[in-house]
């Protein structure tokens, strides 16, 4: 699959995703999304992490999904944060609006419908929460001009949403080190690979709220789209993710108790030379019923540079993708999906230019 690539002049996100209108999905045996215990990353036995790792080479080589359990975090911080964003997004539109990113002017705090829109031709029917790492106001990174990066933005109605949503936020987060470990062992890289470059990540957590309709109306939570950052760790509370397979066919990820399920997002396929495969997905709710989810969009230091890893490249299969800085790749994203960015479309630094400008700076 080929990466968007970055036209300065385009009013959307460019897409190559097919089959976005037809919102039928094949129920299948789920282990053809596999299963994968990681208990493994909890300990020492490094026999049992390179089994772990095999298996998330496959399914992110072959499927770009899989789900993991016995994976460490704690069902009653998942509960405690569900019922945070519940009690958030029953609060009046004029309170949660008090809270709009369009208003904090920063990548954090509340995202109306309509905010967001994965795919330019359809309204996405969902309300979001975004939230990332604490920093405060004189964080150097936040100063110079990065909304990825400083303070959070919290509903003072709801004194328990920080608490709860922060703490399920500290649990993944701690999960997605893990599962950068595993990525590391099953790309044949020291285990330790990519912890330099995940001390201050621009990640993301988005509490999404997708509303009730009725049963037999196709509601399009979140259009066709692939993530932007590494990969992305997901708890749901009913079905409506579907991933979109080799053939073009849609199939259904339902939630399965005891566990996430993650998938390769856009720079892990470039940081593996397109090894790893970022696989477009969508959300379409034809439950009936409200559906919550939890979206942990792990990524590594604003300034990182991804270029293709050692062990993914050689004589006979080049390096498909030139460096390109991480922050603002997702900067430049969010500028064709978020509303409020719209304006800054063809104005952010290009990724892969600062990408080589930084590099130019590290070895003079």
């Amino acid at each position: 699959m080929k990466l968007p690539e970055f036209d300065k002049e385009a009013k959307v996100r460019p897409t190559d995703i097919t089959g976005r209108r037809d919102f039928g999905a094949s129920r299948v045996d789920f282990d053809e999304i596999p299963i994968i215990d990681i208990q493994a990353m909890l300990g020492d036995d490094q026999a049992a992490k390179q089994a772990a790792a095999q298996k998330v080479r496959d399914a992110a080589v072959n499927v770009g999904f899989f789900y993991v359990k016995n994976h460490g975090v704690p069902e009653t911080v998942i509960q405690a944060a569900l019922a945070a964003a519940e009690n958030f997004y029953a609060l009046p539109v004029s309170v949660k609006k008090q809270y709009d990113v369009a208003v904090t002017k920063r990548h954090k705090g509340y995202v109306p419908v309509g905010g967001l829109s994965a795919d330019p031709e359809i309204v996405d029917l969902q309300e979001g929460y975004e939230v990332g790492l604490e920093l405060p106001e004189s964080d150097p990174d936040y100063q110079a001009g990065s909304p990825l990066l400083g303070p959070n933005v919290w509903p003072a109605e709801q004194p328990a949403f920080q608490r709860d949503i922060y703490g399920y936020f500290e649990e993944a987060m701690a999960l997605g080190k893990r599962l950068y470990r595993l990525f590391a062992l099953a790309l044949d890289m020291p285990e330790d690979y990519f912890e330099p470059l995940v001390t201050k990540p621009c990640a993301q957590l988005r509490i999404l709220y997708y509303p009730d309709t009725e049963p037999q109306e196709a509601a399009v939570g979140i259009g066709p789209h692939t993530d932007y950052e590494s990969f992305t760790l997901l708890w749901q509370s009913q079905s409506g993710l579907q991933v979109q397979n080799r053939a073009g066919q849609w199939i259904e990820a339902p939630p399965i108790p005891g566990t996430f399920i993650i998938n390769i997002a856009d720079m892990m396929m470039r940081w593996t030379n397109d090894l790893f495969v970022s696989t477009p997905h969508r959300v379409i709710n034809l439950s009936g019923k409200k559906r919550n989810s939890m979206a942990l969009f792990f990524a590594a230091n604003h300034d990182t540079v991804v270029e293709c890893l050692p062990s993914c490249a050689d004589a006979a299969n080049p390096p498909k993708y030139p460096p390109t800085h991480f922050g603002y790749w997702i900067e430049n994203m969010h500028s064709f999906s978020y509303a409020y960015r719209w304006d800054e479309r063809g104005k952010l630094p290009d990724p892969e230019e600062a990408a080589q400008a930084l590099l130019a700076q590290r070895n003079p």
